[in-house]
């Protein structure tokens, strides 16, 4: 029995990179948010950098509360999506990858979004990651969680329901 020859470590990362490419830049809003995200294996991390037009609240001054639903939510979508696409390149099926942005995935869609806001979101830049608590074929549950300067003390944390994709949609 013949095994077949594994993929170049550099070819797999440019795979994965191209796939998560595609999943931020057709989302217009990321771009709008300046979000990015950084992937390390299979975990994501958003960053939202700091600008002048998110305080909310001057007096204080603080992010405001939808510049941090935004980024929760955009969180919880894209390492929803990721994740599917992650489990997907992983068992081997290459027709999930989207090299390129040729074949966009389609995106799980927000049931309902709960954001419980811990304490004021300061004036910097802000990191979120999402966990998929659930994922079956039709719904998904995940938890997300936004933090500064200390990732043990978040200072907003999300708790949202999708409906995934169907293949015959």
């Amino acid at each position: 029995m013949s095994r077949t020859k594994p993929e170049p470590v550099q070819v797999v990362k440019q795979r994965r990179d191209a796939l998560l490419k595609s999943l931020v830049d057709h989302i217009p809003y990321i771009q709008f948010m300046g979000i990015s995200f950084e992937r390390r294996g299979d975990e994501l991390t958003a960053l939202l950098p700091f600008r002048d037009d998110l305080i909310g609240n001057p007096m204080l001054p603080a992010l405001h509360g939808g510049v941090t639903a935004g980024l929760l939510e955009i969180t919880a979508i894209v390492g929803l999506a990721w994740s599917n696409q992650w489990n997907d390149m992983e068992s081997g099926d290459r027709s999930s990858d989207a090299p390129h942005g040729e074949a966009f995935p389609r995106m799980p869609k927000t049931i309902d979004f709960t954001i419980d806001y811990l304490r004021s979101g300061l004036p910097r830049d802000a990191y979120a990651r999402a966990l998929v608590t659930r994922s079956g074929r039709r719904y998904a549950s995940v938890r997300a969680e936004a933090w500064q300067d200390n990732r043990a003390r978040p200072f907003a944390q999300a708790h949202g329901h999708f409906l995934m994709p169907q293949s015959d949609d």
